[in-house]
Parts: structure tokens; C-alpha cells; sequence
């Protein structure tokens, strides 16, 4: 059976595992994703923890097929660059050329939205024809699988739904532009709202669970409004429907047999779901056929390191291996 590595590459951590063709992980591991220091410093982490993997495992360098690495923003899938990375310096990096000429492994890049919606494809996706994945998290990301390949666009940017505009002139984005859906439906604007309200209410029950997390979170709204809070039923309200407002419009382009909503607030469940589920039946431009199905994402934090070794299983470009 094939091995493959995968690595997700984010601001915090670099996350790593050794994957087999059915989406198992064998081994994982981390390690601190290093800063103020060269891109060439950071690609040695990688390199680093893969060695790390093998060695501790009862994996065989040989029987590693290719690593797959994830990281966040542009990535040019064909030459194995990093074009821009959000929130680590790396710019126009030729990463799979670096790790290739390293560890004598082929290298497939992927954006980290696109790794994550692969990853849940393969252990969760039952064979849908066209699936979709949106992240809620610090930002939107999302990945688009499309008769089992992932869909980048013609130059590896494609399915950026965290910005594609949600109100006209709205708040400004970290990306230049204004009214961004990544400004209303990420956990981000979520803690935004809530401080807000919090403001506005400074006897709602949001205060006194903030204080017991030591921060306000994407959970203080959710679990005051479980407690009958009426401030923080409002910002959840609202802010469900920003996220289903954009789910929507996704929906209404590309008529997905699955979507499915990773990230943090996920973990919400029904609480998030059910009422995502009844905005976009009721706002969809299809109402007379059949629905795109609505689930959330079950692989956490594991569902980038699988979709980036499964990468691999799909071919590489240019390698130089």
C-alpha cells in the first residue's frame, strides 16, 4: 500500500503526518512554525519534521509515494511555488523544488483550503460528483472537488469565497476591497459582533463567559444564547445569517451535491446547522429540485495533513525528481 506525507503549513504550527491511500494516519506530529527568519529556514522545518516522521515510524523512506504540502494563500500548483503566503513571510518561494532536492521525494503543492476540502473528501465525501468545502475560521477559505479532482481555477486561485462580496461598500478587508463575506461570516467578525454586544449589553451572560475562557471567542455568543441570553441570541441570529448568506450564493453557482462547513465553529453543530440548513432552502434559486446536502466537517484539524498527502495521489507538476 502507498504512503504519503502531508504537511500543513499554518501560522502557528506546522502539522505533519504520514498518510496511507485510504486516508489513515499512521503518525502525526508538530512543531512551531518559526518567524522572523528566512523562507529557507521555514522549508527546513519541513523538511525536518518528515524526516521525523519516518524515522519514527515503521514506514520505509521508499514506501513514501510523494509529500503533499497545504499552506495558506497563492500557490502555483504547477511549478511547485509559493507565491504569497498569508500571515508567514514566504514570497515566491519554489518549495517543492526545495523539499524535492532534500528528501529525494516528489512534491505536490496545494493551497491549505483546497488540502482541507480533499482530505474530507476522500473519508467523508461518499462519492459526490461535485462537493464543496467552506472553512469559518480566522477567514474563509474554501475548495471546491469536482468529479474527484480539486478545482483551482486556470491559475491556482480559485474557489476564494471568503471574498467575494457580501455587502456593497461594507467593512474594509484585510485584502483591500470592502463588504468581503470573510468580514460578516468568519469567527473573526464573529468575536468583532460579539464584543459589540457585549458593549451595548453589559449585563448579558457573554461577559461572565468570557471572563471564565480569559478571552472573548467564537463561543461566547453561542453558549450565553444557550443559556436563554436574548443579546446573545441576536449575534448569533445575525451571524448565521451572514454565513448562510454566502453558503447561499455558493450554492445558487455551482448546485454542489455536498457542502460541507469545517473550522472551529463547526463544532457547533445543529445549533449552527440546522438553522444554515432552513436560510438556504428558503433563499436558494432552486426550490423544485432536488437539495445540495449542508454537513459539518468531522476531521478537525487532521482533514489538511490528509488532503495534502492525498494530493499526491492525483500526479505531480514539473518535479524534479
Amino acid at each position: 500500500m502507498s504512503c504519503y506525507i502531508g504537511i500543513d503549513l499554518g501560522g502557528t504550527n506546522i502539522a505533519g503526518g504520514i498518510v496511507d491511500e485510504t486516508g489513515r494516519i499512521i503518525l502525526s506530529d508538530s512543531v512551531p512554525t518559526p518567524h522572523d527568519c528566512s523562507s529557507d529556514e521555514i522549508m527546513e522545518s519541513i523538511v525536518k519534521l518528515a524526516e521525523e516522521l519516518v524515522n519514527r515510524s515503521d514506514v520505509e523512506k521508499t514506501d513514501i509515494s510523494g509529500i503533499g504540502v497545504g499552506c495558506p494563500g497563492t500557490v502555483d500548483n504547477e511549478n511547485g511555488i509559493i507565491t504569497y503566503c498569508v500571515n508567514i513571510p514566504m514570497r515566491k518561494v519554489r518549495a517543492a523544488e526545495y523539499i524535492e532536492s532534500r528528501l529525494g521525494i516528489r512534491v505536490n503543492l496545494e493551497n491549505d483550503a483546497n488540502a482541507a476540502a480533499l482530505g474530507e473528501y476522500y473519508v467523508n465525501g461518499n462519492g459526490a460528483k461535485s462537493y464543496i468545502f467552506i472553512t469559518l475560521g480566522t477567514g474563509i477559505g474554501g475548495g471546491a472537488v469536482l468529479d474527484g479532482k480539486i478545482y483551482r481555477g486556470f491559475n491556482g486561485v480559485g474557489i476564494e469565497a471568503g471574498h467575494m462580496t457580501l455587502v456593497h461598500n461594507g467593512e474594509k478587508c484585510t485584502c483591500g476591497k470592502r463588504g468581503c463575506w470573510e468580514r460578516y461570516g468568519s469567527v473573526t467578525a464573529l468575536i468583532n459582533q460579539t464584543v459589540s454586544a457585549m458593549k451595548a449589553n453589559p449585563s448579558s451572560r457573554m461577559s461572565e463567559i468570557a471572563e471564565k475562557y480569559g478571552e472573548v471567542n467564537g463561543r461566547v455568543a453561542f453558549e450565553a444564547a444557550g443559556m436563554g441570553d436574548k443579546a446573545a441570541q441576536a449575534v448569533v441570529d445575525r451571524y448565521i445569517e451572514y454565513v448562510a448568506d454566502g453558503i447561499t450564493g455558493i450554492i445558487n453557482i455551482f448546485e454542489p451535491e455536498l457542502l460541507v462547513i469545517g473550522g472551529g465553529i463547526s463544532k457547533e453543530g445543529k445549533r449552527l446547522l440546522d438553522p444554515v440548513r432552513e436560510y438556504v432552502h428558503k433563499n436558494e434559486f432552486n426550490r423544485y429540485m432536488s437539495k445540495t446536502r449542508i454537513e459539518t466537517a468531522s476531521l478537525a484539524n487532521d482533514a489538511g495533513i490528509i488532503g495534502a498527502a492525498l494530493s499526491c495521489a492525483s500526479g505531480f507538476r514539473n518535479s524534479v525528481v
